[in-house]
């Protein structure tokens, strides 16, 4: 495969997802795409972010609650790539997770309200 270096979608896109998470392609903690972030009062402290990532997603959760699939979107990342960072920053207590009150945590059953919620919010996009 021969990658056009004057191309928009260049080395640096490519290799910058695997640099940013360390390698890992599976979260800390498992987060629903329409989970709701926000920053904790240690994040929004700013001494402990590690990157601008961090950074730029505590800052984005700081102003109001934000979905996964938000922060993604904004971030111009892949969602796994987001989960990714977002899991070790809740872990670290710097974000808080709010998990949609419709997902049974034992069972996978989504009612059919948030399946319509999340259409809803795909559509808006």
């Amino acid at each position: 495969m021969v990658i056009d270096r004057d191309d928009s979608v260049g080395v640096g896109a490519l290799v910058r997802p695997y640099a940013v998470t360390r390698g890992r392609t599976r979260p800390r903690l498992d987060i629903a795409m329409e989970a709701l972030v926000e920053t904790t009062a240690r994040g929004r402290s700013g001494g402990f972010l590690a990157g601008q990532e961090q950074q730029t997603i505590a800052g984005m959760c700081g102003v109001g609650l934000q979905s996964m699939a938000e922060i993604a979107a904004r971030m111009q990342m892949p969602l796994g790539v987001a989960r990714v960072l977002v899991a070790d920053m809740a872990a670290d207590g710097l974000l808080a997770v709010h998990e949609p009150a419709g997902i049974s945590d034992g069972d996978d059953v989504v009612g059919t309200e948030l399946l319509e919620r999340v259409l809803s919010g795909l559509r808006r996009l």
